[in-house]
């Protein structure tokens, strides 16, 4: 199932994406302790960029945003599990696939197609929350 998803991983020019959490999320909570970046939640829980990162006081993201890493931000969903797409990498620079989609009993994790980055971007992306990888 995730080879039909993803493609070839190997294949660097490929287009990758963030991960979301469907609405058939059941809240087992399986996913988040396996996200190296703490990019996932339990629903209506608020959330940092400074949340297992590197990151620390006011910051410029790859993106262009500017935040303040050590801000609580609001919550994406108040119901189920989410993903923060700006700190999603698909696990790039820790693992082979994502280990959200891996673990998940119900394969509710799947590509956003609301927030497609190459794979050199969500490398980017890793050095950047974890420069010390």
């Amino acid at each position: 199932m995730f080879q039909q998803i993803y493609g070839n991983l190997n294949d660097s020019k490929e287009i990758a994406m963030a991960i979301i959490i469907t609405d058939e999320c059941i809240n087992c909570g399986a996913c988040e302790p396996e996200c190296p970046n703490t990019a996932i939640y339990e629903g209506a829980d608020d959330w940092r960029y400074s949340d297992g990162t590197s990151l620390t006081g006011n910051v410029v993201l790859p993106n262009g945003k500017e935040v303040n890493a050590d801000d609580a931000q609001t919550p994406v969903s108040d119901e189920i599990y989410y993903i923060v797409p700006d700190k999603c990498t698909e696990c790039k620079g820790f693992h082979e696939e994502p280990q959200c989609a891996a673990v998940c009993p119900v394969d509710c994790c799947v590509p956003d197609d609301d927030h497609v980055e190459s794979e050199e971007e969500l490398l980017g992306k890793q050095k950047f929350m974890h420069p010390e990888e």
